[in-house]
């Protein structure tokens, strides 16, 4: 069996690492080079950068950040936010990221997924998408809608069609983000999730309402996840990546015990 994977989302907003609650009432809780040393050194599988407001504010991602984050760690990092073209991505990888999540240029631009894939790999192209729980109707017949601009603009768009869509273009992965969950620690979206973790032929990141190793067992198990992002319960020292990886081993789920 394939052993699952804990990713850290480290929320950037203007040099610093930021959390709120779906997507609201962002506080500043740490500086993004020194906890992403600290998460290495923990055991944590993967890092997860994003910008959270280039995309909205329509600039560039923080190349610097990067840079400074590629000196320190030695695990694969993902960056988003602020991804507008070929160029862009270029610099994310050459800054040192393995991987770049597209999520707002990918939803107005598709094809920006098959010439990343074309030019750099499907590895180091990762879907980003923010999904909202709607009412089911012809249009959004999963329920869940597509978000983009950090969770600002919904786009109309069913998460089910869009992410297999994104798939069949080169997305080699898809950061999966509840909106009604993010930030909240009551658990993943736990409909959604294994929806798309079956319905697609790629791994599925979960992302959003991680606040217990229970909750992380959860997804990687029932919610077929191939790994989980957390923020919150390990930002705020609630839980250690060791603690998590233990207990979902205890209870069945096979983990990288790297440290």
């Amino acid at each position: 069996m394939l052993k699952k994977r804990i990713v850290v989302c480290l929320d950037v907003r203007a040099g610093k690492v930021t959390k709120g609650i779906k997507f609201k009432g962002n506080v500043d809780i740490g500086d993004p080079v020194a906890m992403a040393d600290a998460y290495c050194k923990e055991g944590v599988d993967e890092l997860v950068f994003y910008d959270i407001t280039a995309s909205a504010e329509r600039r560039p991602i923080d190349a610097e950040v990067l840079r400074r984050v590629a000196e320190v760690v030695y695990i694969p990092f993902c960056v988003g936010g602020g991804i507008g073209t070929l160029d862009d991505i270029r610099m994310a990888l050459l800054a040192g990221a393995e991987k770049v999540s597209i999520n707002t240029l990918a939803v107005e631009n598709p094809e920006i997924l098959s010439e990343g894939a074309k030019a750099f790999g499907n590895q180091a192209i990762v879907l980003g998408m923010d999904a909202l729980k709607v009412p089911v109707s012809d249009k959004i017949p999963s329920g869940y809608e597509v978000y983009i601009r950090g969770g600002r603009e919904a786009m109309g768009l069913d998460a089910m069609e869009w992410a297999k869509r994104a798939v069949d273009l080169g997305a080699g992965e898809i950061v999966l983000n509840s909106i009604d969950a993010d930030g909240t620690q009551d658990g993943y979206e736990m409909t959604i999730t294994p929806m798309m973790s079956k319905g697609v032929s790629v791994p599925v990141v979960a992302s959003g309402g991680a606040g217990t190793p229970e909750h992380v067992r959860e997804v990687l198990d029932e919610g077929c996840a191939d790994a989980a992002l957390v923020a919150s319960m390990t930002h705020y020292g609630n839980y250690t990546i060791r603690q998590i990886k233990e207990y979902c081993t205890e209870h069945g789920v096979p983990m990288r015990m790297n440290w």
